[in-house]
């Protein structure tokens, strides 16, 4: 009993009390009649049950099957002037909520033919087609019309009305995202304000000491006896950690200080050409071949060419650090209506998921001398400039960084 009672539904027991009624209501029940009223309650309550039926096509057949059994019970209850006329509104009702505009006039068509071939079972040498009965048979033909085209308005209504609702839930939910990717970078803005502030006051204050370690190595160095090779080493160095640490204070400020942004149109092959040439110069002999696969007669972008060469410097350097010998970067330009996007794509070990959303945050890093700022200055460079920076990575197939950026207004 714990098994059957989930899958009978209310439906079900509504569906049942109908066709009861309709056999006790019966002026003159048999049993023909009576099987017939069984098959069509089967038939109702199982069809939404069998997938089969659920298909394109099974809709189809289950319009054709619902008008069978309907001609089948009128055909054994009087014909044309069965009760059961109105058991026609079955197969139609159905046909109009689940099938096309063909689909349903189609069934309608077929309904009102099927009804009046009832004709031709009749005795006509003792029945005559009057007027009225012409008339009233007419009336009938309408009203299945009728109840097809209300019945199709009101699902198309209700299609309609699901359609949009689809498009509202698909709409809240982009919101949600861009919400949430607002959050983020609100968040990540946050972050970076506050270590920002940290970082240019250490700086700051670690500057002076610095100098001073420095200049006194410098002296020390000055009047040390030129025999003393063990000395001189080890004051050298101290001036090459001293200028190590003086470096990376630099980069502390940079990316501490506020950009001030000297934007002006830029051709952006230009500015790629300029970092590309940079790149290979600091790497002379570099393992991997950049490739340029610029689209032509693109717009020149609204953007500080000194910072957003440091962008492209960068993308690039580590782009060439992550892949293998011989391998190739592919630098790829293509604008639209209001957006540039500079695609650096290597074929390099690529980014793991894991670590994928933390790349661009201040002093992360996977390299075993990096610092963590470089990325975290490039974000910020993009983020100055109105546009953003998009990661697509899969490991041991390499990575795409997607700079976009805004194109000048003309």
């Amino acid at each position: 009993m714990r098994h059957w009672l989930p899958v009978v539904r209310p439906a079900d027991l509504a569906w049942m009390l109908l066709f009861l009624a309709m056999h006790y209501a019966s002026p003159a029940s048999n049993a023909a009649e009576t099987e017939i009223l069984i098959g069509m309650f089967v038939f109702q309550v199982a069809s939404p049950r069998l997938k089969f039926l659920l298909t394109p096509s099974g809709l189809y057949l289950t319009a054709a099957l619902k008008l069978l059994l309907a001609y089948l019970l009128i055909g054994v209850t009087g014909g044309i002037e069965s009760s059961y006329y109105a058991i026609l509104f079955w197969p139609i009702i159905s046909a109009a909520t689940t099938l096309s505009l063909t689909g349903a006039v189609s069934v309608t068509v077929l309904t009102i033919v099927g009804y009046f071939s009832q004709l031709l079972y009749l005795d006509w040498t003792r029945w005559a087609l009057s007027d009225l009965a012409l008339h009233e048979l007419s009336l009938r033909a309408t009203f299945l019309c009728l109840v097809a085209y209300l019945t199709y308005e009101l699902a198309q209504s209700n299609r309609q009305e699901t359609r949009n609702y689809q498009v509202l839930a698909e709409q809240l939910a982009d919101a949600n995202t861009n919400l949430q990717k607002a959050e983020e970078a609100m968040r990540r803005s946050e972050r970076l304000a506050a270590l920002g502030q940290l970082t240019a006051g250490l700086a700051h204050e670690l500057r002076n000491p610095i100098g001073t370690i420095k200049n006194s190595a410098e002296l020390l160095s000055k009047r040390l006896p030129a025999s003393d090779d063990i000395a001189r080493e080890l004051s050298g160095f101290i001036q090459s950690e001293v200028d190590r640490t003086n470096s990376l204070i630099t980069r502390f400020l940079q990316f501490a200080r506020p950009f001030q942004l000297q934007c002006a149109p830029h051709d952006i092959a230009q500015v790629l050409d300029r970092a590309i040439l940079h790149v290979e110069r600091q790497s002379p002999g570099s393992p991997v071949t950049f490739v340029r696969n610029y689209a032509p007669e693109i717009p020149a972008a609204n953007l500080d060419q000194e910072l957003m060469e440091q962008v492209f410097i960068n993308l690039l350097a580590n782009a060439a650090q992550a892949s293998p010998a011989g391998s190739v970067v592919t630098v790829k330009t293509r604008a639209d209506a209001a957006m540039l996007e500079v695609a650096v794509i290597d074929r390099g070990s690529g980014i793991d998921p894991a670590i994928k959303d933390s790349i661009f945050n201040p002093f992360f890093t996977t390299k075993r001398d990096g610092v963590g700022l470089g990325l975290a200055i490039v974000a910020k460079i993009v983020d100055e400039h109105g546009g953003r920076i998009v990661v697509e990575s899969e490991a041991g197939q390499g990575s795409v960084f997607r700079v976009l950026l805004p194109l000048a207004s003309s």
